[in-house]
């Protein structure tokens, strides 16, 4: 499957990595608008896949993404000193339409990845500007923030994050909600498996778990300036689905009709990834704190996008 990438710098490099180390691309073409940066990338990635894989990776304009079936779009602006977040957002959305313009004129029938913050927002405006089905428009949203809660969880149960299935829902950032009520490690609820290792989740302990998903990328931030590893892996993740026709449970962010009476607002829940893109929205069953959290978490985000300048 050939992928393109759109913006290399460093999550789309990571994207553009981690799916070559995977192998689940045959062909990936990173595009930039710096094109010597976009050369400099694909020729790094390329000399690392005689140790992974036989991806090809190169670099080029948007006419060498023809017949890419996803597209990783990792492009965009960063918010500048006193700038209000409308402003940026509304920069940002400039920057989308030139891309998707391009995209869809080289490749149109492309399911299309959304990386760039804010990913929900941004997930949102690309399915607008594109006139793509929601299901083919699919941002990251929460798959990184479900990973750091499953880490977390794991951590303290002294047991692998593969095998603990928890979600955090709404929005990828403040208001996101980590939905206790469904955690599960294996088919066990995630209290009584903790109870049952001697390992119970306290009130501090979940509070302290709380804290480590919400802040891990201010932690990231701090210390390096940026966070890519993490989530070029969750970009992989994504493309393989789609590539495999896997149909697995992801958390990721979509345009969906309805979220606890807020229309047409993009955000994550857990959702069916497979060749068509997201073929199911899953609803979990939530306690009345968390269909709270997530009803306020649907309207920041309906808010913040109905002050996009498109």
């Amino acid at each position: 499957m050939k992928v393109g990438v759109v913006g290399a710098g460093l999550v789309g490099s990571a994207a553009a990595y981690a799916m070559g180390l995977r192998g689940v691309a045959t062909e990936i073409v990173l595009v930039d608008i710096n094109r010597t940066l976009a050369d400099a990338q694909a020729l790094d990635i390329e000399h690392a896949m005689p140790f992974a894989s036989g991806a090809s990776v190169s670099s080029g304009d948007y006419d060498d993404m023809k017949g890419a079936e996803v597209v990783v779009i990792a492009a965009g602006v960063s918010q500048a000193e006193g700038e209000s977040r409308p402003d940026m957002l509304g920069r940002n959305a400039r920057v989308f339409s030139a891309v998707i313009d391009e995209i869809m004129r080289v490749c149109p029938t492309a399911i299309l990845v959304i990386a760039t913050n804010p990913v929900d927002i941004m997930t949102h405006v690309a399915k607008e500007l594109s006139g793509m089905p929601p299901t083919r428009v699919i941002g990251t949203g929460t798959i990184l923030d479900s990973a750091r809660f499953r880490v977390l969880l794991g951590r303290h149960l002294r047991l692998s994050p593969r095998s603990i299935h928890a979600n955090v829902l709404g929005e990828h950032g403040d208001s996101q909600v980590l939905a206790w009520s469904g955690a599960t490690a294996g088919a066990i609820q995630i209290d009584s498996f903790a109870a049952q290792i001697g390992a119970p989740i306290t009130d501090a302990v979940r509070s302290e778990i709380e804290a480590g998903t919400r802040n891990a990328a201010n932690a990231i931030l701090s210390g390096k300036g940026a966070v890519y590893y993490g989530i070029g892996a969750g970009l992989a993740r994504i493309v393989a689905a789609i590539r495999q026709d896997e149909q697995v449970v992801l958390s990721v962010s979509i345009v969906t009709p309805e979220v606890e009476g807020v229309p047409l607002v993009a955000l994550s829940i857990p959702r069916v990834v497979g060749r068509e893109g997201v073929t199911a929205d899953l609803f979990p069953d939530l306690d009345p704190a968390e269909h709270k959290a997530l009803e306020r978490s649907a309207h920041i985000l309906k808010d913040t996008f109905q002050s996009v300048r498109l």
